[in-house]
């Protein structure tokens, strides 16, 4: 039986390696000083689902997003499982928890965004509820500066 709770930072090692599966490399020191600035956060839910006591299969962020086009909206921010317990409900229940952090947030509404060419993710995300909201283009650009 899968256990759902709040990621702790001995959960940054699991993390990374399953961040490794999403497609994002990172190490658990990384994530490690990351989760303690996001952990302190009232913006932000982080939720790992356990197998047994220290055997972490998956987790979730979700965070609070404000625009001056949109209101707060409670936003998926990554989502991961196990690629040896994909289609055991382990994301499903990672969603609904993310779903209760934001109604508990005063949330009514869940966005997710993802990758179009991640067909597997966009058939998980319908079959969760969601539907397919516009498409867009997403640029980056590097800065100078300090950052994590």
């Amino acid at each position: 039986m899968t256990h759902i709770r709040a990621m702790a930072a001995a959960d940054a090692a699991a993390v990374a390696r399953l961040s490794g599966e999403l497609g994002y490399p990172t190490s658990g020191a990384e994530v490690s000083a990351r989760l303690a600035v996001l952990a302190a956060r009232k913006e932000d839910g982080l939720f790992v689902a356990e197998l047994s006591p220290g055997e972490i299969v998956g987790w979730i962020h979700v965070s609070v997003d404000a625009t001056l086009t949109d209101g707060p909206i409670a936003e998926i921010r990554g989502l991961v499982v196990d690629a040896r317990h994909r289609g055991q409900g382990i994301g499903r229940e990672l969603v609904a928890e993310a779903e209760r952090w934001a109604a508990a947030h005063g949330h009514p509404r869940v966005r997710v965004r993802t990758r179009i060419a991640r067909d597997d993710a966009h058939r998980f995300y319908r079959s969760c509820g969601f539907g397919l909201a516009k498409t867009q283009h997403v640029f980056d650009k590097k800065v100078e500066g300090e950052g994590w």
